[in-house]
């Protein structure tokens, strides 16, 4: 079947809902548009007890979450949380992440933040497209440290998992692949709470829960600064349909972190102190990074399926002495680094997408257009032959994928921390800003702790080491053994 709908950017957008809007123009600019049909919005009110800016994984958890707290306390209902996006649900890098969930990280207090996450989303898995499919991960013998102290510390966070190595990591792929090619995969790692989730699924889940619990969605209206008073509190946010008085504020802004953080106040250089005394002077509050992600169709005959016929778990491998060659024998890497999920929902049909590290831009990027319409942050091409022959290098198969790449248009850049671990901190005494360092989407449980924090007045243990104020007092991370800043 053949669906006829005008589409002048020439980009395959229209999953999974056929109605989702056309990219409009702002200015004369073609805008990512909402990923979801958006029903009910309101306009801007003139004040509110809450203001969270920004309806990507953040702002929609923590505007949800605030509003069902609020009224299962009595201290408050929905509609002291109003929600502002200059487009709608998912316009940015929620809308197109990969969904992958998972708490494959060497920073160690990263651990209750994913428990409290998969809590989350445990606890609707149907309207968040969550697939609790488990996550493996592989590595050479170099990371057999690292990861048996990972291991340990998320079982010491309440996320139990296993370790293998040696011959019985090589049994343990091959029980769940008997096609897998096991060579220089010395260690693996296996979350069994950890998944995917389809993104657009997610968002649709979470704006829902928005509506059904009376959250002011305002979509449409663009954030352009903050009114401070002489003690650095926001009394106001400015938007280019007029401002809005609050008491608190909650940003979860994602790539557009940087902005708001300069309006809010916030610092654009620091003194970075390392826990062995080292300090990094005057490093950048922000550095861009480029993803590279994309999606491959199955052929006809080929499954990404377990030999127990079930949904494969989510991959990620990494093997950082391993040099990667293209199918037709040219050099492309002198590492690998992998991760693949089933993705029939982002493909359109049975396939799978993935990608492998970011690219470092700097301390300044043009964020608009954001993603998909930005020609600056498309994959080069040898990105497709480089991830279709890490696919080949793992499994029979898929190997001679390339053919199968879904050529289309990618892309989407991200905000990172000096020491690429999120920043999760008041910026005065009531802006409190979410700072994800592109590790944003499988985190939707910082907005539950942010609702708890605000409603409850306590901040929950899970966010204490993410402050600002680490850098500052020793306390940054950085004991992190991988190729990788998502690590």
């Amino acid at each position: 079947m053949t669906i006829d709908i005008p589409n002048p950017t020439e980009h395959n957008q229209w999953y999974p809902f056929a109605n989702r809007p056309l990219p409009p123009d702002v200015e004369g600019r073609t805008v990512n548009p909402a990923v979801i049909p958006v029903f009910d919005a309101v306009r801007l009110p003139p004040s509110a007890r809450f203001v969270v800016v920004g309806a990507g994984v953040h702002g929609l958890s923590s505007a949800y979450h605030l509003a069902m707290y609020l009224e299962r306390t009595g201290k408050g209902s929905g509609s002291d949380v109003v929600l502002i996006d200059k487009q709608g649900p998912g316009a940015g890098a929620t809308g197109l992440a990969c969904g992958c969930i998972r708490n494959l990280y060497m920073t160690g207090p990263l651990h209750a933040i994913l428990r409290a996450s998969v809590e989350v989303w445990e606890s609707d898995p149907v309207n968040f497209g969550f697939q609790q499919v488990g996550y493996v991960s592989v590595g050479e013998s170099n990371q057999t440290d690292d990861y048996l102290k990972l291991q340990a510390s998320q079982a010491a966070s309440g996320y139990p998992s296993d370790v293998y190595t040696g011959t019985e990591a090589h049994a343990f792929l091959t029980n769940l692949w008997p096609d897998f090619k096991t060579e220089n995969c010395d260690v693996v790692l296996h979350e069994h709470r950890s998944g995917y989730a389809g993104t657009h699924m997610a968002v649709w889940g979470l704006d829902q829960k928005c509506r059904q619990w009376g959250v002011q969605r305002v979509y449409g209206a663009t954030v352009t600064g903050y009114t401070l008073d002489a003690s650095g509190s926001v009394t106001a946010v400015e938007t280019d349909q007029g401002s809005i008085s609050c008491e608190q504020v909650v940003v979860g802004a994602g790539a557009w972190t940087p902005e708001h953080w300069e309006w809010l106040g916030g610092p654009s250089h620091l003194d970075v102190v390392y826990p062995d005394g080292h300090v990094a002077e005057q490093m950048d509050m922000w550095t861009y990074w480029r993803l590279l992600e994309g999606e491959v169709m199955l052929p006809e005959g080929v499954d990404f399926r377990t030999a127990q016929h079930r949904d494969s778990p989510v991959l990620h491998v990494e093997l950082m002495n391993t040099p990667v060659y293209s199918e037709d024998g040219r050099f492309l890497k002198d590492h690998f680094y992998s991760y693949v999920r089933y993705a029939a929902e982002r493909v359109g049909a049975p396939g799978l997408q993935g990608g492998t590290i970011p690219v470092k831009i700097g301390p300044r990027a043009a964020v608009e257009p954001y993603g998909h319409l930005n020609d600056q942050y498309q994959a080069e091409e040898w990105f497709a032959d480089y991830y279709c022959a890490t696919l080949g290098m793992l499994f029979k198969r898929l190997e001679n994928l390339r053919p199968f790449f879904k050529e289309r248009r990618n892309g989407g850049i991200g905000a990172f921390t000096p020491d690429n671990v999120p920043v999760f901190d008041y910026l005065g005494d009531n802006a409190w800003v979410i700072a994800d360092s592109n590790h944003g989407f499988k985190m939707i449980g910082v907005g539950k702790l942010t609702a708890q924090m605000m409603v409850h007045g306590d901040k929950p243990d899970e966010l204490k080491p993410f402050t600002l104020d680490r850098y500052r007092t020793g306390a940054t991370f950085g004991d992190r053994n991988s190729n990788c800043p998502w690590v």
